[in-house]
């Protein structure tokens, strides 16, 4: 008897304990909420995910712990379902699952940070200290050398340090080292400018950069960025894979030359040559000369041909898109071609496969020459997939966007397009770029807007999806029966083309 009451007891307990093990301090967050839940918060981290992400239930737990963890330390963390709020995914930039982001009073950041529950504790820990060290006269001299980029602000009672310097020194603290010297005496300080002052020091080049004393009364974080750019990067460097991230967070075009390292002199006479031009662009365009023969790969990917050197080629990271010197390489010649690039006079080189020579398939083959033929139709509704040959889950892909397009093979206003990534660029005119694979981009008929095909990828979603968004007047797909569904996540294409 009183076991049985006990059972009881305990059973209607059973409620409460579910409610309390299933209770989260992740916060789930919608575009009507996010606002409020994070632009107010020194210090937030919120990851964006889909339900069917296979990494993002793998991070769950970890996330989960974190959450409870830096909960106590007022340290918000925070979800969005990016299949449930797509707009507020896509105006942060989103592109695959999960991204995480730092906020800091509603400024985002990339989170760079472990994945596990431990490390997501102290990445955000470190977060919340101050970004800004202090430095004394006995510890400036070293503190100055102990990064290739250091940024210093000086300043007393009378000349207060502008907040503009705390503000960017908080978004940029995983990039530079930030210190502030508010000592009576002053140690040296390049070309002696009047307090408050902000140097720039570096391991190359002059070895610092005086941030202007005129703009610095209203210091805004947008400036003091751009001066920290056109700054924290050799005037003339080899890039390798250790650096590129470097130039790549930039933005700005990456200006290279390709030598042979066997022939060093003639590299580096060519090098000093147009060390001038790289001095009058700098803030615009990066310099950069590499070897020619290890990464002759990342050069054809830049549309060289791989058999002559040296060759100079400039690559607009931003928009994606390259521009081969197609002439002997000289100083002279380098000059005219970035004379005509600066005015905007040279269009960007498009490699594309040939042209098929018919489209006798269920799969429409795209390519770039015929970019225009297929999207300058707007009569036709063009779900494409922009994929690699490499690409696992395009692999697992290929035969359910096989049997999609047979579905729409009797429609002749639904046309079902594949692009190889790889052997074809996306041109400047399309209005999206392509981050990973595969990605799918969906264009009704009379619009010229893409829209991102964020769902599982299973036949039965593609159809929906497709019946969901189509514009054109036709006949829907046949049933969609007897495929397994299966989901999994992107993966990512090399980052900013990565060495």
């Amino acid at each position: 008897m009183k076991f049985t009451q006990l059972t009881i007891a305990l059973a209607a307990l059973l409620p409460l304990f579910a409610h309390t093990a299933s209770a989260s301090d992740v916060l789930d967050l919608t575009e009507s909420t996010f606002s409020d839940q994070v632009f107010n918060e020194d210090l937030a981290l919120v990851e964006f995910f889909a339900p069917w992400c296979g990494h993002c239930k793998n991070l769950a737990p970890h996330y989960e712990e974190a959450a409870t963890e830096l909960k106590e330390k007022k340290i918000k963390l925070a979800k969005v379902d990016c299949t449930e709020q797509a707009k507020l995914c896509q105006d942060y930039g989103v592109s695959g699952y999960p991204t995480l982001k730092v906020f800091r009073n509603g400024v985002p950041t990339d989170y760079s940070g472990p994945r596990k529950a431990d490390g997501i504790i102290s990445y955000m820990v470190k977060q919340s200290l101050p970004a800004i060290s202090d430095v004394t006269s006995d510890s400036h001299a070293e503190f100055i050398k102990s990064d290739k980029v250091v940024l210093v602000a000086y300043g007393d009672a009378s000349h207060p340090i502008p907040s503009g310097y705390s503000a960017f020194a908080n978004t940029a603290r995983d990039s530079y080292l930030f210190g502030q010297y508010l000592d009576a005496s002053l140690p040296d300080i390049p070309e002696s400018p009047a307090l408050p002052a902000i140097v720039l020091y570096k391991s190359f080049d002059e070895g610092y950069a005086v941030f202007p004393s005129s703009e610095i009364a209203n210091l805004e974080p947008a400036l003091l960025q751009e001066f920290v750019k056109m700054n924290s990067v050799p005037l003339f460097d080899e890039i390798s894979p250790e650096n590129f991230g470097s130039y790549a967070e930039q933005g700005l075009p990456i200006a290279y030359l390709f030598a042979d390292p066997a022939d060093a002199s003639s590299r580096d006479k060519l090098v000093e040559e147009l060390k001038p031009l790289a001095k009058g662009l700098k803030g615009e365009i990066n310099f950069v000369y590499i070897d020619a023969i290890k990464f002759i790969d990342h050069g054809k990917s830049l549309n060289l041909p791989g058999d002559e050197w040296p060759a100079f080629v400039i690559q607009d990271l931003a928009q994606q898109t390259k521009y081969p010197l197609t002439e002997k390489v000289s100083a002279k010649s380098v000059k005219a071609f970035l004379d005509k690039f600066t005015k905007g006079e040279i269009q960007p080189s498009i490699k594309s496969a040939p042209v098929p020579t018919s489209q006798d398939q269920p799969v429409y083959k795209l390519v770039a020459d015929d970019w225009e033929n297929l999207f300058g139709d707007n009569s036709k509704d063009v779900f494409a997939e922009f994929y690699a040959p490499w690409c696992g889950h395009c692999q697992r892909l290929a035969p359910i966007w096989d049997t999609l397009a047979e579905k729409y093979s009797s429609n002749k206003n639904v046309v079902i397009a594949q692009m190889d990534a790889t052997e074809n660029d996306i041109p400047p005119a399309a209005p999206f770029k392509v981050q990973g694979f595969p990605t799918l981009k969906f264009r009704p008929a009379g619009s010229t807007e893409f829209i991102d095909y964020t769902g599982d990828r299973s036949l039965d979603s593609l159809v929906e999806f497709v019946e969901n968004n189509k514009k054109s007047e036709a006949g829907s797909a046949g049933s969609a029966a007897d495929v397994d569904e299966e989901v999994w996540e992107d993966e990512e294409a090399p980052e900013h083309d990565e060495l």
